[in-house]
């Protein structure tokens, strides 16, 4: 069971001024990064190299908790699908994480490959954009063998029938003999951290700038999972929804903040759930 406090999220008054504390947690107030906007930043683009040397240094530092996002093979991106919002969002949600919540996290981001064996190393795994995933062989093996050994999955950024459809057929390739199922809101999921009443459409930047939340037809957010046999949930599944780009965008002031608060306290309550079950 990992240690959990209430540290509080900083609101900046003006670009590099010092947070002020807060006695309790809220995901009710903006963080601020930098003197521009981050609409207005360029995202930095990091080499094959840079990245392997990150995952080499996240492995040394012996933290308690290490976000971790899944490399896998698919997509039409420059190195697929899984790097949407790279780096940025998971540095974003780490330091709002080491506010929120007392636990010994590396600060940094952190990609590995399905087939890594040194996969297990990390029992939290995120995984985006999976209605454009298509995973090799050892891929489908090395992510089986990582959530029946006690590895938690957390899905997200997918949209409408056709991605669920593929995802589906994707994750049943490894999960063959168990079954997806709408997780209840009375479910500890939604109230191990935060009280979660609500399951919210997050939308990307430009649709949230648009007044619009949702893609192709994905209208209807929708928590889902799978469980083993006895009844440990491995693989939480966010559909019709883009958390990640909450994370991303949260110290935007064109973003609404309703959908940064939700993804932060989902986001906070998987893990808080994952690593303490």
């Amino acid at each position: 069971m990992i240690g959990v406090g209430l540290v509080g999220l900083w609101a900046a008054e003006a670009p590099g001024q010092e947070p002020a504390s807060s006695p309790t947690p809220s995901v009710t107030t903006r963080v601020v990064y930098g003197s521009a906007p981050a609409a207005q930043q360029a995202r930095p683009l990091l080499d094959r190299n840079d990245v392997r040397r990150r995952v080499q240094n996240a492995r040394k530092t012996g933290r308690e908790f290490v976000f971790t996002r899944a490399i896998y093979n698919g997509g039409g991106y420059r190195w697929g699908a899984w790097a949407t919002d790279f780096p940025k969002a998971d540095r974003q949600f780490l330091t709002i994480l080491d506010r929120l919540v007392d636990m010994d996290a590396y600060e940094l981001e952190n990609a590995v490959q399905l087939d890594d064996p040194n996969i297990r190393k990390y029992p939290f795994l995120y995984a985006l954009e999976v209605g454009n995933m298509y995973m090799t062989e050892p891929e489908v093996k090395g992510l089986r063998d990582y959530l029946l050994a006690g590895g938690f999955l957390m899905i997200d950024d997918f949209w409408g029938t056709w991605e669920w459809e593929n995802f589906e057929a994707e994750i049943k390739r490894v999960l063959p003999e168990y079954p997806i199922i709408d997780i209840p809101l009375d479910h500890p999921l939604f109230t191990t951290f935060y009280n979660i009443e609500e399951i919210v459409q997050v939308p990307a930047i430009n649709n949230a700038m648009n007044g619009r939340t949702w893609e192709r037809d994905g209208y209807t957010p929708i928590v889902r999972g799978i469980f083993d046999e006895s009844g440990r949930l491995m693989v939480v599944i966010n559909w019709n929804t883009d958390i990640g780009d909450a994370w991303e965008w949260a110290e935007s002031p064109y973003y609404p903040l309703r959908y940064s608060t939700y993804a932060i306290e989902i986001t906070v309550n998987t893990i808080v759930y994952a690593m303490s079950h």
